[in-house]
């Protein structure tokens, strides 16, 4: 990792590029890695790929449960199932919808308890990108 681009512009920038390649059209995928060196571009994801991505999308939606209770639910999830990419994500999205520090500790508190000590590396991590966060938001205000 460069010393001027942080974690989070890094994981926001790969997202990005990646579901470009991954969803996109022949363009975006060409644009985004997909560009073969004889001209031809690869293909993206399967129609069970997207119709996932598109599922996930939609679990994410206002329901019984409001977007910010699934959020946290889904960062509690994403720190015991040690993924930091799905933690980065949601720490990002709980930021965007609000949340305060104290909430996301709280949430993360749960991690915890239900993932057992190997969650703390993941914790860790969840945390810088916490700041990284808050202050690219605050940069932005």
């Amino acid at each position: 990792m460069s010393q001027d681009t942080s974690r989070y512009d890094q994981f926001q920038a790969y997202r990005s590029r990646m579901n470009c390649r991954i969803l996109g059209d022949e363009k975006e995928r060409a644009a985004n890695g997909g560009a073969r060196a004889d001209g031809s571009v690869a293909p993206g994801g399967s129609l069970v790929t997207k119709r996932f991505f598109s599922l996930d999308h939609q679990t994410y939606s206002d329901g019984a449960l409001p977007v910010k209770t699934k959020e946290l639910l889904g960062l509690v999830a994403s720190a015991v199932l040690r993924c930091d990419d799905c933690i980065a994500y949601h720490v990002d999205q709980c930021v965007k919808l609000g949340f305060s520090d104290e909430e996301i500790w709280e949430a993360m508190d749960v991690a915890l308890i239900v993932g057992g000590s190997i969650v703390i590396p993941h914790l860790r991590r969840g945390v810088e990108f916490l700041d990284q966060a808050r202050a690219k938001r605050a940069r932005a205000s």
